[in-house]
């Protein structure tokens, strides 16, 4: 339920291009330079996964960034840093909150059994910092490798919207917001109102029960996600109840005995990094995350089940390497100009986009753990 009252809010959002408005109006006000721009353009794309998923967010950011992509050759270096760079930083925002990616859902999930899944508060205090500094080391990168204000000075800004909020939008608005307000303090209502998944009813009765949303945007929510979200349920409980989870952990637990929570971590990290650079992150989520919690529960100093599984699932969206490794980087590579031409190939994501991941599971396993501690995680 979770995963469709998100997908409720980003629907609501982007058919009534709130979501657009909203990044437009931004991108108007950043100035001319590139660098501030490319700069803008990433965080846009970041802020904009955290509420509309990072499967549409980079739809909506390379539709914006059209008439700047349309003034200049594909082979252009700012061409090139701006497409990569939009791409990057939705994967970053996959991290960013509990609907931003089906990966962080099933993490939440696996969190909440046999215990209280994590907050949204307690979710945003990790995932910000860390997909922020991960926006930072990546534009430093793009600079460093394309020089992008080296052949363009200036860049003409988006014009900015003068349409006035309609009723409908300010409807939109006001749902969303509470929604999101219910969930962050999920924590203290949880008495009167159970689980999240509960809560996420509440938009799609608002939305669907007074027009706003209809039959065909309910038809187009992504349902071959939903499917793959609740057959990684169905595959972890089965392997749950079989006693091969069990079996995997013990000898996992063995592997990693006398190792130090820190160590454990990294070295899940690193395998969930391998990983999912080579398939679908959420199929990667789905197959690790049962066995990290229960490695995690079987901890010398405790149960630390909600770190490991938080930590693996926020290197599923750091895994950027590959065209391969995520919706954002497939829509990166496969646009192209009005002559077909592409803007990136898989030696722009093997140039930047490995470093760049090799940098995100350093933020998690150091920033990332550590306030993940604080948390009481």
């Amino acid at each position: 339920m979770l995963l469709l009252g998100g997908f409720a809010i980003a629907a609501a959002l982007s058919k009534h291009f709130i979501a657009k408005q909203l990044a437009v109006a931004i991108l108007s006000r950043v100035g001319r330079k590139p660098h501030h721009v490319l700069l803008a353009n990433m965080l846009v794309a970041t802020f904009a996964s955290m509420w509309i998923s990072n499967v549409a967010a980079p739809v909506l950011c390379f539709s914006l960034v059209q008439p700047i992509l349309r003034t200049l050759p594909t082979t252009h270096a700012f061409c090139k840093s701006l497409v990569i760079g939009i791409a990057l930083a939705s994967n970053l925002g996959g991290m960013t909150s509990p609907i931003a990616s089906p990966q962080n859902i099933f993490a939440v999930e696996r969190m909440g059994m046999g215990g209280t899944p994590p907050s949204w508060l307690e979710w945003f205090a990790i995932a910000l910092p860390v997909s922020f500094l991960g926006n930072l080391l990546c534009w430093g990168l793009l600079l460093l490798v394309y020089k992008p204000g080296k052949d363009i000075k200036e860049v003409r800004p988006l014009k900015p919207t003068e349409d006035p909020l309609t009723g409908t939008q300010i409807y939109v608005i006001v749902i969303s917001l509470a929604t999101v307000t219910l969930w962050c303090c999920n924590s203290f209502l949880q008495e009167y109102t159970g689980e999240m998944g509960v809560l996420a009813i509440f938009p799609l009765v608002a939305f669907f029960g007074f027009g706003v949303l209809n039959k065909d945007d309910f038809n187009g929510f992504l349902w071959n996600v939903v499917m793959l979200a609740m057959g990684g349920l169905a595959l972890g409980e089965a392997v749950q109840s079989s006693g091969l989870l069990l079996e995997i952990s013990n000898s996992i637990s063995h592997l990693v005995a006398g190792q130090s929570l820190w160590a454990v971590l990294a070295i899940f990290c690193g395998l969930v990094l391998v990983g999912t650079t080579f398939i679908s992150h959420t199929v990667g989520a789905m197959v690790i995350l049962p066995i990290v919690q229960a490695v995690g529960q079987q901890m010398p100093g405790g149960d630390h089940s909600k770190l490991l599984v938080m930590g693996a699932a926020l290197m599923c969206s750091g895994a950027m390497g590959l065209p391969v490794s995520g919706f954002p980087n497939m829509n990166a590579v496969a646009l192209e100009d009005p002559t077909g031409a592409n803007y990136v190939y898989t030696k722009d994501f093997l140039l930047v986009g490995v470093p760049g991941s090799i940098m995100a599971y350093g933020i998690i396993i150091s920033v990332g753990y550590l306030l993940m501690l604080a948390v009481g995680f």
